[in-house]
């Protein structure tokens, strides 16, 4: 705790002590006193702008923000000034004082143009791999017009320089022509925010944009959505079922209601629509649109599942035996997709509302990418994969291994020389608990210091790997320059070039291949990034080691050996009877003590007991192998589509009125949206 504030408190000492020495200086007056201590004042702007993001909100707070602390340290330079000139020289300084004073009103001046600029930026709707060009779309102003504190600290550095060096030698054109320079930055500055709010300079108003919105709409006419809604840290969920989506033979659709989840949307061909509104929301009523599929819930999903013409399943990010896999709210969907038998019986026993006639077995259409088991390891390693869940919401001890059991687990794997370790945390790893942050750290550290004990030849860089990473990037790349807004990320991120999703394939196949032979096969890894994926993790293991999660279920798709570590206090045998999971799965305590027993089984396949519990278990969890899941998935949402058809026209024909987009809304909602920038 006292590590994470020492940098914050130093600061604020520095600054304190800076801006009193500066004030004494300039009072009594002293030169080196006043030089001394605006240059480490001005280098304390520095640090705090480049390194102390969280501190500037803080200090913003306090009312003593970044323009607050220039006014004062150049009034403090010109009164200084005064003290060490003459009596008779005070009106000359007056030329210098109005000249600052100008610059100042110049950058309130740039601020409240550069909201308007940012109000006529921000759009209803926002969009991906959409041609949205009709929209006089532009690239953004630069960022130091846009962001107050960095533009102050920029553009007032010649006039605060140009003072100092005033200060120093008592030539007045050095602060003159400081002063000059920070007044042209300021009207070049005030110059091009004008220019922006030209009628013909202006992206599209509101009502243009969403009448787009409309024809484009008609001209695309979705059949089927991904509807997404949540936290910057949850993108994954929705990304595991893009490759699903693209595979469908209508016409998709992606709609989500955050603005900054547009770029958190992994790379994909289907159209993404950011309807952050609820009134522009319902305008997907009066749409083509059939099915809404749903892979979590949110606040903002009760605002969707108002729209009558729309049919919504929720498909979930993942098979476990959790209970958030068998939330009550799933009863609010038309329909509940699952992989297999297991998850029909697990909303049966939860009684959560959800009707057996509800519940549809769809297979996991992302699993095709899994290879199946080959037999046990050929070479001189044995690759364990160690994937344990995070600590979940409830702080249930049971959630996950990392804390109780993750270090006794990975010093057994290390202690086998014949182990190469994959470790690869859940993203969300010490999110809840900082326990379980703590105890992923002390992993990672065990893991290299088991790499530097370990010597051998390592694979001779060729920039294959390096090649194919660049090709793969210019791909899937859905970042533009740092500066960029979401207006010219929708000029830029327009309809992707034709094949380039088949392209993407083979060239992240060929990635992956690059990437393991890059590797010595004795190196343990840590595996955070986005690539490799996990299932290519699980196409490079003999063995998997995770908790109670949807790890597990997809995990079997392969038919490779795998254990689940028992960190939930109950007794093996009622630890396999609450989690179907378990029962195909090598139970390991928190001390690690089957680990040996649990390798020679993987090496030794004549020892593995398990071998007909995993089959059954694979049929039971993820349905059968043929048709295939994607086969299932397509079918599910034809389905769903056509009783979405039946239903419109049953209301058609009995001449039922359908409410207009914006009747029904909360006045919460609508004093939200009269509110919204």
């Amino acid at each position: 705790m006292l590590r994470r504030h020492a940098p914050r408190a130093l600061l604020t000492a520095l600054f304190a002590a800076a801006f009193t020495v500066q004030a004494v200086g300039a009072l009594l007056p002293h030169l080196s006193l006043l030089l001394a201590a605006t240059v480490a004042s001005v280098a304390a702007e520095g640090v705090l702008h480049r390194w102390q993001h969280g501190m500037v909100t803080v200090l913003a707070k306090s009312h003593a923000d970044l323009t607050v602390r220039h006014v004062l340290r150049d009034l403090l330079l010109v009164f200084g000034l005064v003290r060490l000139g003459e009596q008779d020289r005070e009106t000359v300084y007056a030329p210098l004082v109005a000249g600052l004073l100008a610059f100042y009103a110049l950058h309130c001046a740039i601020q409240a143009l550069s909201v308007l600029v940012r109000r006529t930026r921000t759009l209803p709707v926002v969009t991906r791999n959409i041609d949205a060009s009709a929209l006089r779309l532009s690239p953004a102003p630069p960022v130091l017009l846009r962001h107050p504190g960095h533009r102050l600290l920029v553009f007032g550095l010649p006039a605060t320089a140009g003072l100092l060096a005033t200060v120093a030698t008592d030539d007045l054109r050095c602060a003159a022509l400081g002063i000059a320079l920070s007044l042209g930055l300021a009207v070049m500055g005030l110059f091009d925010l004008l220019v922006r709010l030209l009628p013909s300079r202006r992206p599209a108003g509101e009502q243009e944009v969403l009448d787009w919105f409309d024809a484009w709409l008609d001209e695309y006419k979705p059949t089927v959505g991904l509807y997404f809604s949540g936290g910057a840290s949850s993108a994954y969920q929705a990304n595991m079922w893009l490759e699903p989506l693209a595979g469908l033979e209508g016409r998709p659709l992606i709609v989500l209601r955050e603005r900054f989840m547009v770029q958190k949307i992994a790379a994909t061909d289907v159209p993404i629509v950011c309807l952050p509104k609820v009134s522009t929301l319902m305008r997907l009523e009066h749409s083509t649109l059939q099915v809404l599929i749903h892979p979590s819930n949110s606040g903002k999903t009760s605002q969707v599942l108002r729209i009558p013409t729309l049919k919504h399943t929720f498909v979930n990010h993942g098979e476990s035996d959790k209970l958030s896999s068998c939330n009550p709210y799933a009863k609010a969907y038309d329909e509940v997709w699952v992989a297999g038998p297991a998850a029909r019986e697990r909303y049966a026993l939860a009684e959560v509302g959800v009707e057996d006639k509800d519940v549809v077995e769809i297979g996991r259409p992302q699993l095709d990418a899994v290879r199946p088991y080959a037999g046990p390891p050929t070479g001189t390693y044995t690759t364990v994969l160690y994937a344990p869940t995070w600590e979940g919401w409830d702080g249930n001890p049971g959630n996950t291994s990392v804390i109780e059991a993750g270090e006794n687990l990975v010093r057994e794997l290390l202690a086998d020389p014949g182990v190469r370790l994959l470790y690869k945390p859940h993203p969300l790893t010490g999110s809840v608990d900082p326990r379980a942050g703590e105890a992923d750290l002390l992993i990672r550290e065990l893991i290299r210091a088991a790499n530097r004990k370990r010597t051998g030849d390592r694979p001779a860089a060729n920039g294959e790997l390096a090649r194919l990473t660049k090709e793969l990037d210019a791909l899937t790349s859905i970042d533009c320059r740092s500066g960029a807004d979401q207006v010219e990320r929708m000029l830029l991120q327009s309809t992707p070039e034709p094949g380039r999703a088949e392209a993407v394939a083979r060239a992240t196949a060929a990635w992956e291949e690059a990437y393991w032979a890059s590797l010595p096969e004795w190196e343990h890894q840590i595996v955070t990034d986005a690539r490799p994926t996990l299932y290519a993790c699980f196409n490079r293991a003999d063995l998997l080691i995770s908790d109670v999660s949807s790890v597990v279920s997809d995990f079997l798709a392969s038919g490779k050996p795998y254990a689940v570590a028992n960190t939930s206090g109950l007794p093996e045998h009622a630890f396999r009877e609450m989690f179907a999971t378990v029962r195909a799965a090598t139970v390991l305590t928190p001390d690690g003590g089957g680990v040996p027993g649990l390798l020679e089984a993987v090496r030794h396949p004549e020892q593995d007991e398990l071998v007909k519990a995993r089959a059954e278990l694979k049929l039971h969890l993820l349905g059968p192998a043929s048709p295939a899941s994607q086969v299932r998935f397509e079918g599910a949402v034809r389905a769903l589509g056509r009783a979405a058809a039946e239903r419109a026209e049953a209301r058609m024909a009995a001449g039922t009125a359908i409410p207009g987009p914006r009747e029904g809304l909360d006045i919460a909602e609508e004093a939200q949206e009269s509110a919204a920038p």
